[in-house]
């Protein structure tokens, strides 16, 4: 990795219970975060909004910016369109990770920022291989750096979940969109 005078960082984060212990591990190893809240997979303007709240309460407590992307699942829609049927952890999830990295990269190079990552690793339902992979692309495509940790190691996940807890923050019980939805059914 770069030897960086600017500590900036842009985190993608899908989720306040996600975020808490990446952010924390982030400013523990000298980084300035920012969030990106970005999420038009959330099959629900009620669930953008809850896990909107969610995720002001975790940038409050570490004291570190949020930025909100406007809510538009149809976009979300269009890009997976044709992938409806596919298992969850399928191509559609893949597709759906994709698109808002994209907006995370665009996002780092349009704040001026070298570094970006995602708090959707943390998730032991997450394959960190293929985030890396779809991460490290983008990086490469808009001339940027993705930092690739595996925040779910060092018991991240229980910690995440701990700092959740802690801060009584809404908790969901699927991925976002309206097929996960459909599976728990």
């Amino acid at each position: 990795m770069v030897q960086l005078k600017n500590k900036n960082i842009l985190i993608h984060a899908c989720c306040g219970i996600c975020s808490g212990y990446p952010i924390s591990l982030l400013k523990e190893m000298g980084y300035l975060p920012v969030v990106y809240f970005c999420n038009p997979n959330l099959d629900t303007e009620e669930e953008f909004r809850r896990r909107l709240d969610a995720q002001k309460k975790i940038c409050e407590n570490f004291e570190v910016e949020l930025i909100v992307e406007k809510y538009n699942h149809t976009e979300f829609l269009n890009y997976v369109s044709g992938l409806e049927q596919e298992p969850e952890r399928g191509k559609r999830c893949e597709k759906c990770i994709e698109l808002r990295l994209g907006h995370a990269a665009q996002k780092t190079k349009e704040l001026g920022f070298v570094l970006f990552t995602t708090s959707l690793v943390i998730s032991p339902h997450k394959n960190f291989e293929m985030i890396k992979n779809i991460g490290e692309c983008l990086a490469s495509k808009y001339e940027l750096e993705y930092l690739a940790l595996d925040f779910k190691k060092k018991d991240g996940f229980l910690k995440t979940n701990k700092i959740s807890k802690k801060l009584n923050i809404y908790r969901q019980n699927y991925c976002g969109c309206e097929f996960a939805k459909s599976h728990l059914q």
